[in-house]
């Protein structure tokens, strides 16, 4: 009887979930032209999420710290911003112009590298310092984040770089969730100077959010540290999503030669 109650109370708060999707998104599309794209309580098809067997270790950062909670700020936790849908084709293109070639390099999230089919494409939405809040969906570049396909339950890996943070290892983790993850190329504690990637709706491997949860309640004195090649996390069912940054700014993670080489 007790499992025929649970099972009741499970599809009564899943139908519940799925009306609150419906009326949020009917109130976006009320308010503007975007669709708004925020963590909803959906279960999501499930991987087994499992530990990617790597063992990790820390580092010591460089101050300052971060000027707030890093799950209350919306350059480390992408999930305060969100994201809108981009008119922009689903493909990889080519940008003129320079090229680093320090800078992450994607298509080594895989192993084998490769570039993964592009599923979906996104505009993350600004942020406004001065009101503290959401502001408009980032216009340049037109592409901001991007979904791509990935084969559930493999294993994600640090894009290798040029830069050597110390002992080996190339980036921070500035934030880390179940299933999201900010990472840094430089020993600082913020997105200023250096290279950014975030991950969405990946499977994080959970002795690193653990780690990473100890050490953000410590201080942040400490970060979690990765190696390139080092697997971090798992795929899940659904498309991943990812963003790259130079110096705090957005790029578009379609292009090539930047980061797909």
């Amino acid at each position: 009887m007790s499992h025929r109650i649970a099972r009741t109370r499970a599809a009564l708060l899943l139908a519940l979930s799925v009306l609150l999707g419906f009326a949020l998104a009917a109130q976006a599309q009320e308010e503007g032209p975007y669709r708004v794209f925020l963590p909803l309580a959906l279960p999501a098809p499930a991987s087994s999420c499992a530990a990617t067997g790597a063992t990790y270790a820390s580092l010591t950062v460089e101050p300052p710290p971060a000027d707030r909670p890093a799950a209350q700020h919306p350059d480390l936790n992408m999930a305060l911003r969100g994201y809108a849908t981009a008119n922009a084709p689903p493909a990889y293109i080519w940008i003129n112009g320079p090229t680093d070639p320090n800078a992450p390099l994607l298509s080594t999230l895989f192993a084998p590298a490769r570039q993964p089919r592009i599923e979906a494409v996104h505009q993350v939405y600004a942020w406004d310092w001065t009101l503290d809040r959401r502001g408009e969906p980032i216009a340049d570049p037109p592409v901001t984040l991007m979904s791509v396909d990935m084969r559930p339950d493999e294993l994600i890996y640090l894009p290798d770089s040029g830069y050597d943070l110390g002992q080996g290892y190339e980036a921070l983790v500035l934030y880390a969730e179940r299933h999201r993850i900010t990472l840094k190329y430089t020993r600082e504690d913020n997105v200023v100077w250096g290279y950014t990637l975030h991950l969405e709706n990946v499977c994080v491997d959970p002795d690193l959010v653990a780690l990473y949860q100890r050490l953000d309640a410590a201080g942040r004195g400490e970060l979690p540290a990765l190696r390139a090649g080092q697997p971090f996390a798992r795929a899940r069912v659904t498309p991943a999503s990812l963003a790259i940054r130079d110096t705090g700014r957005f790029m578009d993670p379609r292009s090539i030669k930047d980061w797909w080489r």
